[in-house]
């Protein structure tokens, strides 16, 4: 438990163990916070659930990603909120409660890794852990007025981390400015693979801004073009397969197949009451065909081609991160749920993909933050981030 006081009710209340850090490194300096995914030694680990916390007893060593910030000289100052089995993408845990949008405080903080982004939002840690599943990290980003990324697939370990759906699952962070951010990329991502800063092509996927109501597509417009006035014209594409109906429906198809997997036998054998709309989610993937997921993966194999080949070594993507403002948090489950709905439409294309996506913090809509975003190919993690650089300077 921090020694502070949590006004973000970010914070699991974990009586505090000290997580030693190295004494010097290039993150000393800065404090972080980690969703309660990720195993810490001396502490447990919720997966924001109160039975999986009942069963985890004391953890005896660090999750390795957790364990390469503290050898870089970062200060843990604890465990944050995750949605329930990170099953979510609003922020609301029926049993830890709901951190605070730093940002926009009547706003939700969006899911599932919502405590992280109070966190930094709130300003009681420099940055934080998070993942991204469906939009994990990419939605509190854009809610909470916060860098955060969506990395390439599989690009930071996430061993000793709980999982929810593994082909989907990323380890992303979140920072308040681009150079705080671009410190934790040095220590997480090492070099590219593909690297696209030098010689960029900026593209602008019409279909989906064209996913946009009026008032959202009016508040990106400005950044848009500063965007476009630093990094040349965007030359227009498109990048739906099929239909946003199918990508939507193929994208939720593998991640419900792939969460019963990781939580039926849970779910099933124990019955832990699972709040609203995560309770919903589960039952439903239960269902999930054997047909469907191979019909989804067929699909999420040739969209990532089409995607690759849109992209090349050299092609950017600008495009919303979500399709409006947080919702508010007195917004009914059915409200919220039509929200993600319509947000997932924009967010499979990198989880489908697996593609890098970071989120910059450039715009605002009636006073509450609305992300902007890059989406590269496989292994340009760190070229979007030195371009987000040179965008927020």
């Amino acid at each position: 438990m921090p020694t502070f006081k949590d006004t973000a009710h970010a914070f699991i209340p974990y009586p505090e163990v000290s997580v030693p850090a190295a004494a010097k490194g290039p993150l000393t300096g800065l404090s972080f916070a980690v969703k309660d995914l990720f195993d810490v030694a001396g502490y447990p680990t919720s997966g924001g659930q109160p039975l999986m916390l009942a069963m985890s007893g004391i953890k005896t060593r660090t999750a390795p990603t957790v364990q390469r910030l503290l050898d870089a000289g970062a200060l843990f100052i604890g465990k944050v909120v995750t949605d329930e089995l990170a099953f979510s993408m609003n922020g609301n845990n029926a049993h830890f409660g709901a951190p605070i949008n730093g940002a926009a405080p009547s706003r939700i903080t969006g899911g599932s890794s919502s405590g992280s982004a109070a966190a930094v939002s709130n300003e009681l840690a420099d940055f934080a852990l998070g993942t991204d599943t469906g939009g994990s990290v990419r939605a509190p980003a854009s809610h909470c007025g916060l860098f955060g990324i969506r990395p390439t697939h599989g690009r930071i370990s996430l061993e000793g981390c709980l999982d929810l759906s593994p082909s989907f699952d990323t380890c992303g962070w979140f920072a308040r400015d681009a150079q705080t951010f671009s410190r934790v990329a040095d220590v997480l991502l090492g070099l590219d693979t593909m690297p696209v800063a030098s010689k960029l092509r900026l593209l602008a996927p019409t279909d989906v801004w064209g996913l946009l109501e009026p008032g959202p597509s009016l508040a990106l417009t400005p950044a848009r073009s500063r965007i476009e006035k630093t990094l040349g014209e965007a030359e227009p594409t498109k990048v739906v397969f099929g239909s946003f109906e199918d990508m939507y429906w193929n994208f939720r198809y593998l991640q419900g197949r792939e969460a019963w997997a990781t939580d039926g036998d849970f779910i099933e054998r124990y019955s832990p009451p699972l709040g609203p709309g995560v309770s919903e989610r589960f039952a439903w993937s239960k269902n999930v065909t054997d047909e469907q997921v191979a019909k989804a993966r067929l699909f999420r194999s040739n969209f990532r081609d089409h995607l690759a080949q849109l992209l090349g070594t050299n092609g950017v993507l600008l495009m919303p991160t979500m399709p409006d403002v947080a919702p508010l948090r007195t917004d009914s489950e059915a409200s919220l749920e039509d929200y993600r709905n319509r947000a997932i439409r924009m967010l499979c294309i990198s989880g489908l993909s697996g593609f890098p996506q970071i989120s910059l913090p450039l715009v605002k809509s009636n006073g509450s933050p609305l992300g902007i975003s890059l989406l590269g190919p496989a292994g340009s993690d760190r070229s979007l981030i030195a371009i987000a650089e040179q965008l927020a300077g």
